[in-house]
């Protein structure tokens, strides 16, 4: 079902890795063009553009933007009580984790009289975007909205898909279990709005209704979570105009493993991820010949008893997906850091160990028994990622994100006094001498 590819016996640089190594092929600079008018209607036209576009793309035009209090609570009131279980560990473990991220100020004192605060300030609004379609995303309602209440973000608002299929005081707003979680956190103001008009929403703001009546959506100045080619690609437009987590697209697995993994584990691991999506990514570099042939035979076995069958034999047979052969472990280490995968599973001998070599992935995965579906609700960690080889160079969803550092200088005349011939010589270096002389005019006496 998976293609293969043999790097047994090769020498290979990154570029040459990058160019052989599954990748779903996106072309999100394609996807800005198709979402530059939609974000243009949304920008000019504001609530008007949003309802067309909801029943556009997802077939339903919704009551109102903003999902009214009333209808957060009824979907809390009739959550099922092991799902409320399950998000309130989700909750309990992701605070944990989240909390100890937190950053405290620090003062440097540089020299006698001078020193220089970094300060981490929260930004002031944050639209939090929640996916919806082939599936229901509670777990990134928490996987937003914890880190943003952890930095005491001071505003913010959550946008999700109006879904068609709902029924009662539900129809036309999102999935009740994704206003359930908004309801377990507190968080009130949710708009019935999804795709790269959602981007666009939280980036310009906007007025829903006239007079005493009328609905205010202030813009934000960060946009986080995940979505699909458009939500990434409205995200790349409007970067500038807010600030974004990353491009985290569709998924991505990588499994690191050697014959000691257990090929059942290792197919349920791929198949996992390869149900979120017909362009979701799944990846298996291994020495081992006999695991990958093991592993092959049990995807066999298992696709056809999976509820999404069809989307999992897609995404297992694009050119995303497949088996890479490589000589030893050191290769494959190679392969997985020039690949960054959103999600790497180590399964070899001494997985911590091994992990420990890892350089570019969004989240490591150590041993048999900590697989990416657990990150994916109650390890604690953020399942908010960044995807297509990004992890190089980007980090997945912390505190971090929705923190500001900024610098205080604080020089008395005497410090600013020792350093001032420096400021003039770099000053007359880059031809900026009036810098120079911001600094001597503080000591020319009645000039």
């Amino acid at each position: 079902m998976m293609s293969t590819i043999d790097l047994r016996g090769r020498d290979l640089g990154a570029r040459e890795l990058r160019l052989l190594l599954p990748r779903a092929e996106f072309d999100v600079a394609a996807a800005v063009e198709t979402v530059r008018p939609l974000c243009e209607d949304v920008r000019r036209r504001g609530a008007e553009a949003l309802y067309e576009l909801g029943e556009r793309f997802d077939g339903v035009r919704p009551p109102t933007l903003r999902v009214p209090a009333d209808v957060i609570a009824a979907a809390l009131d009739t959550l099922a009580p092991d799902v409320r279980a399950a998000l309130d560990e989700s909750v309990r473990r992701a605070r944990i984790v989240h909390e100890d991220q937190r950053r405290s100020t620090t003062t440097t004192q540089v020299a006698p009289g001078g020193s220089v605060t970094e300060r981490w300030v929260p930004v002031d609004r944050v639209g939090l975007y929640v996916p919806g379609g082939r599936a229901v995303y509670p777990s990134s309602v928490v996987m937003n909205v914890v880190p943003a209440m952890v930095a005491e973000v001071g505003s913010l608002a959550v946008a999700s898909p109006p879904q068609r299929e709902n029924t009662g005081v539900f129809a036309g707003y999102p999935h009740p279990t994704v206003l359930a979680a908004c309801a377990l956190l507190g968080v009130d103001e949710v708009y019935a709005v999804g795709g790269a008009q959602a981007v666009a929403a939280f980036a310009y703001g906007f007025t829903d209704g006239e007079g005493d009546d009328a609905v205010v959506a202030e813009p934000v100045d960060l946009v986080t979570g995940p979505g699909n080619i458009y939500v990434t690609a409205a995200k790349r437009l409007l970067k500038g105009l807010i600030g974004i987590d990353s491009e985290a697209g569709t998924t991505e697995i990588a499994i690191l493993a050697d014959d000691t993994a257990d090929p059942g584990h290792v197919a349920a691991d791929l198949i996992s991820q390869a149900e979120h999506d017909p362009h979701a990514a799944s990846v298996l570099v291994t020495a081992s010949a006999e695991l990958a042939d093991a592993v092959a035979a049990a995807v066999e076995r298992r696709v056809p008893a999976t509820k999404h069958a069809d989307r999992v034999r897609t995404a297992l047979t694009g050119p995303q997906s497949g088996v890479v052969l490589v000589d030893d472990l050191d290769q494959g280490l190679q392969v997985v850091n020039a690949y960054a995968a959103e999600h790497l599973e180590i399964q070899t001998r001494d997985a911590a160990a091994v992990a420990g070599r890892v350089r570019n992935a969004g989240a490591v995965f150590v041993g048999a028994f900590s697989p990416v579906s657990l990150g994916d609700y109650v390890a604690g960690s953020n399942h908010v990622l960044p995807t297509g080889g990004c992890a190089c160079h980007s980090s997945g969803l912390s505190v971090q994100t929705f923190l500001r550092g900024i610098h205080v200088v604080d020089y008395s005349r005497e410090a600013l006094h020792e350093v001032a011939h420096h400021v003039v010589a770099l000053s007359q270096a880059e031809d900026l001498p009036a810098h120079g002389e911001a600094v001597t005019a503080r000591f020319d006496d009645g000039r």
